[in-house]
């Protein structure tokens, strides 16, 4: 029965330790890791998404990393389906599954499910990314301003990402994609313990700067210039290329574009904590501790009962 089985959530910001702690929780119940990150599922981009190392991999089998091509077109709505089957499968040998990843939509509708919301032309679609590779993330926000003005209240302005889905959807619709947001969590077949990694501010963005001077080392730039072809895909509107396509372009240095990412990098990191705070059933723990096994085995004697 699926519901005597256990889904162990391991969130947080990028950087904060996710990989590292998921590996030993998942070695610890000797389970699988699923990864509910957006861009790691792609087998064209590797060091610009922090993938987990070779190394990493053969300690724990992982699932959707690396699994997929970039011209995959993958959501929230996408992962929900797709994840959802795969556990499926994986609690037909596993007791406990391990789910790891910075993406807060993914991990929402995993756990929760997400609001139906009808399909979108190719065109507009394409329309939009081509636009804001023109004109920026300044256009973006000006034209959610101007068509849907719903969501340019909901305080997430500046996120490209999010703009870009929102500004589609309405042009598509004719309706704000708040409209859509209104069903109740969906209840799912097995118990779900959600856990979210923190750590204090100036260590957590002195990390990401590390880790970028450390990207960059093992050869970020060569891998972007490799997917310069595919650079008008939303999986490329990302921190770590755009950077890099704009030095690419004569519009940055290297310098610059170095220095660009590791901005860019903190930001997005300050939105990902700012959404998972938001998210009522995260349990939060230090990712400074040497582990979080305790932690996990006390949340799931609480979730049981015991």
């Amino acid at each position: 029965m699926l519901n005597s089985k256990s889904l162990i959530v391991i969130a947080g910001p990028t950087a904060v330790g996710k990989t590292a702690h998921a590996i030993e929780v998942a070695r610890h119940f000797n389970t699988v890791i699923l990864s509910a990150d957006s861009r790691q599922c792609f087998k064209e981009m590797n060091i610009g998404v922090a993938r987990p190392s070779v190394e990493e991999l053969n300690q724990v089998p992982h699932y959707f990393i690396a699994s997929h091509h970039i011209q995959k077109d993958i959501n929230a709505a996408w992962y929900e389906n797709y994840a959802l089957n795969l556990l499926q499968e994986l609690f037909s040998r596993h007791d406990t599954v391990v789910v790891t990843g910075g993406t807060g939509l993914y991990i929402k509708a995993l756990v929760e499910g997400l609001d139906v919301i009808p399909e979108v032309p190719a065109s507009i679609r394409e329309q939009v990314i081509q636009q804001y590779e023109t004109n920026g993330i300044s256009w973006l926000q000006e034209q959610i301003r101007l068509y849907d003005p719903l969501f340019s209240s909901t305080g997430e302005m500046q996120n490209p990402q999010r703009l870009m889905r929102a500004l589609e959807v309405v042009l598509g619709t004719g309706q704000s994609i708040i409209s859509f947001r209104h069903s109740g969590k969906q209840p799912r077949p097995f118990q779900i313990i959600q856990v979210g990694l923190e750590l204090p501010r100036e260590k957590l963005y002195e990390r990401i700067n590390m880790r970028v001077d450390l990207m960059m080392q093992a050869g970020q730039e060569e891998e972007a210039r490799q997917l310069i072809p595919y650079k008008h895909l939303n999986a490329l509107q990302t921190v770590g290329y755009r950077e890099l396509f704009d030095h690419f372009d004569g519009i940055l240095s290297r310098q610059e574009a170095i220095e660009q990412i590791k901005q860019n990098t903190r930001r997005y990191a300050k939105r990902q904590m700012t959404w998972f705070k938001r998210q009522a059933d995260l349990h939060w723990v230090d990712a400074g501790k040497p582990t979080i096994i305790p932690f996990v085995e006390g949340l799931m004697g609480e979730a049981s009962g015991v």
